[in-house]
């Protein structure tokens, strides 16, 4: 039924090379090369969850090139630039362990050391949990914990780091500080100071839920799931998947599965069903239920929501497929551009693409789930 997929995935790496990829749309757009980036990386994890569960190999051997043209022999990262102390920057580097694990190659594992000690000294909260980037200070971003906690627990469980009390303690504080007790659902971001533009004067919250910010913590907790051993860092981290899994079931479109740009409002004017974050949940779902971390029931809650997707947001052309329906980026501030504000106007001002890694990823690994059933 899905055979169009992994045709849509070679003839996205057939127009990709590792001087440019065909899916990360903010760099087509503005010309530039590949660097070392998250969106790269999203598609890079995908790309090597689909080749280990399909079996085709051209999958991993794009990868391995790809990655290969960034770490240098001694572990150097090209492009990366420690000192700008941005969680984003930390993503790509959990693909480091599957190929050093698949490969042996020792650049592999000092490449990870370098990102394990740029993210050891990222600035922290006064509660102890990673500032976003340097040009947020003191601001936690849903975003933030997708961007460096997997790799952060991957590092621990490859290299024995002692990493699983911190990222317990993190996780506890954002279930303190940005769960809304009458939604379950979280805010995007919160400022420990309360003084960013953008923060609520009294919890520090920005003002609404955007789709993909709960996207992201979803598939990073559905991860850490699976990386961390079992403890009480696990049972902190599965507790809080469970109930924001719960918690999202009634914002769920009932037609196709599908959630909502700004989840909890519905089809409010200018509102729209999203495809990335919405993939993200399938995968959350469908992988969380695999695990027995949630109900088998939400296996069928994820492929209703993949199916969805896959009805409404995927169109086909003269042999070509496309993938619609995908949010180019959101996020909160900086003081210099006070339009990224957290408002409900904001989040469904941003422009909606095609073909962008951020939906593409997150849907290719939602099929691989879809592929284990």
């Amino acid at each position: 039924m899905y055979e169009e997929i992994s045709q849509y995935v070679r003839q996205l790496i057939a127009e990709s090379s590792p001087s440019r990829t065909a899916w990360n749309i903010e760099k087509v757009r503005q010309g530039q090369p590949a660097s070392w980036n998250y969106i790269d990386g999203c598609m890079m994890t995908a790309l090597l969850s689909l080749s280990e569960i399909t079996g085709e190999k051209a999958f991993f051997d794009f990868v391995e090139s790809f990655i290969d043209s960034f770490v240098a022999q001694d572990g150097a990262v090209r492009t990366f630039e420690a000192e700008k102390h941005t969680l984003d920057d930390i993503n790509e580097g959990r693909v480091l362990f599957p190929l050093y694990e698949k490969t042996g190659k020792e650049k592999y594992r000092l490449a990870a050391d370098l990102l394990y000690r740029s993210l050891s000294g990222q600035p922290r909260t006064s509660e102890g949990n990673f500032w976003h980037k340097e040009i947020y200070p003191h601001q936690v971003w849903l975003d933030g914990v997708y961007m460096a906690m997997p790799f952060l627990a991957l590092y621990g469980k490859t290299f024995g780091a002692n990493v699983e009390e911190d990222i317990a303690s993190q996780l506890r504080v954002i279930q303190a500080r940005m769960r809304d007790p009458r939604t379950g659902l979280y805010y995007h971001g919160y400022d420990v100071t309360r003084q960013a533009f953008w923060a609520n004067p009294e919890t520090g919250c920005s003002g609404n839920f955007w789709l993909r910010a709960l996207g992201w913590f979803s598939v990073a907790l559905a991860d850490l799931g699976e990386i961390l051993p079992s403890g009480k860092a696990r049972d902190t981290v599965t507790a809080i998947f469970a109930d924001l899994m719960r918690s999202l079931l009634p914002f769920a479109d009932p037609a196709t599965g599908m959630y909502y740009q700004v989840v909890d409002q519905g089809a409010r004017p200018g509102n729209y069903l999203e495809s990335s974050g919405s993939s993200m949940i399938a995968y959350a779902m469908m992988k969380g239920a695999r695990l027995g971390i949630l109900p088998p029931e939400f296996s069928l809650r994820g492929k209703k929501t993949f199916e969805g997707i896959f009805s409404t947001c995927l169109s086909f052309s003269q042999d070509r497929m496309h993938m619609d329906h995908i949010c180019l980026v959101a996020g909160l501030g900086p003081e210099s551009d006070r339009r990224r504000d957290g408002s409900y106007a904001y989040y469904i001002s941003e422009p909606v693409v095609q073909d962008d890694a951020k939906g593409v990823a997150p849907f290719l690994l939602s099929y691989t789930e879809i592929l284990r059933l």
